[in-house]
């Protein structure tokens, strides 16, 4: 049985079930819950880090002369040096770390589609922005896997954070061996997800491995680290998925009668029309390479990226569940 790498991730406390929000409650996302276990978290709640208590007035992010200024509703007190001073110091002291899952439109954690108000006066527009921790997470850490609650009911970009978080927890174990043949293993593993990510990058990666400009151990996995956060960085296409599995069935097509070819090719067709999710093709193939015994198939992540219980088909409806 694989064991898994903990991923290092930063969290939005009240995304748990500590009820920390403006209005003395929690935002309990079940993701979150259920990916306890395998993850080791950092909790943070910036707003009761600078010492608002819960629960408190409603703080927002007004527009003022080029500004973005936080602002508490109801009395107009202005928190954005503290917010600041905080975010920064956090930032500074933070080390080791895969990823960030953060609250959505909140004033402080929201990285994207926060609420920024025209004025302090009732009714006054809005725009939409960062908030300020959030935007300097993203400013600071833009090659790692920032992330909302909301978003991650999007199957699609679900299953592109998780698979990053476990791929980037699992290359911090190579970082700290410091050896060829773990990071020559590692991307051995890895290979066929990476193809569903970029094979462009697979290729450099690959290239990396192979060391032609005899680059010691430490600048060796240094090269190779920029070129895996860089590959990650986007969401891999059901197109890649489908060179994918059409690659891992060459691996097994020549023991296939002509119905089992035909049965597998008509999966791997439903997936391509958005008729059944990407887990249905996946564990076909895993079948032949048990019943083959093809252990370089059973190895590769691509099969099972991230621990099979935190695997959820369900989606937001905002995007195609494959």
């Amino acid at each position: 049985m694989f064991k898994w790498s903990k991923p290092r991730i930063v969290v939005s406390k009240c995304l748990g079930t500590t009820p920390c929000r403006y209005n003395g409650e929690a935002s309990t996302f079940d993701l979150y819950i259920r990916l306890q276990p395998f993850i080791d978290f950092k909790e943070v709640c910036p707003e009761s880090a600078i010492g608002l208590p819960t629960p408190r007035e409603v703080i927002r992010l007004i527009s003022s002369n080029g500004d973005i200024k936080l602002i508490e509703y109801s009395t107009q007190k202005e928190y954005t040096e503290d917010m600041i001073k905080f975010s920064e110091s956090f930032i500074n002291d933070l080390n080791g770390v895969d990823g960030f899952l953060l609250k959505s439109r909140s004033p402080s954690c929201g990285t994207r589609d926060v609420k920024i108000y025209n004025g302090t006066e009732k009714g006054a527009s809005s725009s939409k922005g960062k908030g300020i921790f959030g935007g300097l997470i993203q400013n600071k850490f833009n090659y790692l896997p920032i992330e909302e609650d909301g978003r991650l009911k999007n199957f699609s970009i679900r299953n592109h954070f998780l698979s990053s978080i476990f791929t980037l927890a699992e290359f911090s174990e190579v970082k700290a061996h410091k050896d060829l043949s773990s990071l020559v293993k590692y991307h051995s593993r890895h290979k066929l997800l990476f193809m569903s990510y970029n094979q462009t990058e697979l290729k450099k990666l690959g290239r990396i491995v192979a060391n032609h400009d005899l680059l010691n151990i430490d600048e060796l996995i240094d090269s190779y680290n920029i070129g895996l956060l860089k590959l990650l960085s986007k969401t891999p296409r059901y197109t890649s998925n489908i060179n994918v599995l059409m690659h891992a069935l060459g691996y097994f097509s020549e023991y296939l009668n002509s119905k089992e070819k035909e049965f597998m090719l008509s999966i791997i067709d439903k997936y391509r029309l958005g008729k059944i999710p990407l887990s249905v093709p996946i564990n076909v193939v895993k079948s032949h390479a048990i019943r083959f015994s093809n252990q370089y198939l059973l190895d590769q992540s691509f099969l099972e990226p991230y621990p099979e219980e935190l695997i959820d088909i369900s989606d937001s409806g905002k995007g195609i569940s494959r």
